[in-house]
């Protein structure tokens, strides 16, 4: 009882305050924080993604006819670009969310095709099918890892320690499986769905480079100022007569 009641003068089921950030950095302020939002637009006809053949393996022979995801355009607006903060941020520090990005294996499939996590953040990756994958990462600065998953709903956690943008993941048995990763040190990313929209919210006042990455249309960069509080509208654009 005692022990109770000095929890409840304490204030005992407090979420505890933030730890002060490392010496000559800074915490953003909500209250002058700033959101940039957007769209990446595709101008003309997308290449036509080509069929998944998946004969080789029967079990994924069973989830039916499938295409690649180079291009998935939908009302003009290209999905899974990877938009982020390139540079701008300077001495700002970030807390590492202890919460894993979950990536799955779903019909043989990577889902989601193109994912974000921070720099020391754990990667959750699961495999929902009833057939083998391996987990194979190419990461050009980061460490490697290739990894079996033999079992249904088995799941593997991975870490990736430094900013790198993108590395790909693959799988070694099934030639067409791939995902890919964009590693940042800070939350200011986004992968573009919808459409191609996407939001970077929550940003300090300040002069920011935004890059936009596609796997197969490559990447764009745009410089762009937010002052305090305020919200501001930027675009990319894409040309079918530059894709490949």
């Amino acid at each position: 009882a005692l022990l109770l009641a000095a929890a409840a003068c304490s204030g005992g089921g407090k979420e505890p305050a933030p730890a002060s950030p490392p010496a000559g950095t800074e915490r953003v302020d909500p209250a002058t924080a700033a959101t940039i939002v957007g769209r990446v637009a595709f101008d003309g006809e997308p290449p036509e993604n080509p069929r998944i053949r998946m004969s080789g393996d029967p079990l994924c022979a069973q989830a039916g006819d499938a295409t690649f995801e180079n291009y998935v355009v939908k009302d003009g607006g290209l999905d899974n670009v990877f938009v982020y903060v390139k540079d701008g941020l300077g001495n700002y520090h970030f807390d590492v969310p202890a919460e894993p990005v979950k990536l799955d294996q779903q019909g043989c499939r990577y889902v989601p095709h193109v994912i974000g996590v921070r720099a020391g953040q754990p990667i959750e990756i699961t495999n929902s099918d009833a057939t083998t994958h391996n987990v194979h990462s190419l990461p050009g600065v980061n460490r490697e890892f290739n990894f079996a998953q033999y079992v249904k709903d088995q799941k593997n956690v991975e870490i990736f320690t430094a900013p790198e943008v993108m590395i790909r993941l693959k799988c070694d048995l099934h030639s067409w499986m791939s995902a890919y990763v964009g590693v940042v040190e800070h939350p200011y990313f986004a992968v573009t769905s919808a459409g191609g929209k996407f939001e970077l919210k929550g940003l300090p006042p300040g002069e920011y480079t935004i890059e936009a990455w596609h796997e197969k249309a490559g990447t764009q960069v745009q410089k762009v100022t937010v002052g305090p509080n305020e919200t501001k509208e930027i675009g990319f654009t894409y040309r079918a007569d530059s894709a490949n």
